[in-house]
C-alpha cells in the first residue's frame, strides 16, 4: 500500500484509461485509474461499496471523507444536490483524507479521467 503522498502522485498521472475492468457484480465497470487506486490503497472495498448501491442516476458523484480511521461515503447526483446514499465506515486505513469519484453511465472513474 502506498502512503498518501505517493498515492496522490500516482493518481495525478491518471488522465485517461486504456481499458475498462468489469466489477464482479457486473453492476459497473471501472477505469485504469480506479484500478490503480484499489491496487495501491487496498481499496477494492470502496468499489464494492459503490457497486452495492447502484441506482438509476446516469451521473453519480461519490465522495469518501476519512477522519481518525473512520469514514463517510456519500453519493449525490451532482454538486449542490442532496445526498442520496450515505454509509458510515467504522474503520478504514485508506491513506487519503478524501477522494471524489464519478460514476457516469455505469463507469466508475477518477475525476481526472473525466
Amino acid at each position: 500500500m502506498l502512503d498518501a503522498i505517493k498515492l496522490q502522485a500516482g493518481l495525478n498521472q491518471c488522465i485517461g484509461t486504456t481499458q475498462y475492468f468489469i466489477h464482479w457484480t457486473k453492476t459497473l465497470k471501472y477505469t485504469d485509474g480506479i484500478k490503480f487506486l484499489a491496487d495501491n490503497a487496498g481499496a477494492y472495498w470502496l468499489i464494492d461499496a459503490i457497486a452495492s448501491y447502484q441506482r438509476k442516476e446516469p451521473f453519480q458523484l461519490w465522495e469518501l471523507k476519512v477522519n481518525d480511521s473512520k469514514a463517510v461515503l456519500t453519493m449525490k447526483e451532482d454538486t449542490n444536490e442532496p445526498v442520496l446514499v450515505k454509509q458510515e465506515i467504522t474503520y478504514t486505513d485508506f491513506p487519503l483524507d478524501e477522494i471524489t469519484l464519478y460514476l457516469i453511465d455505469g463507469i466508475l472513474l477518477l475525476t481526472s479521467e473525466y
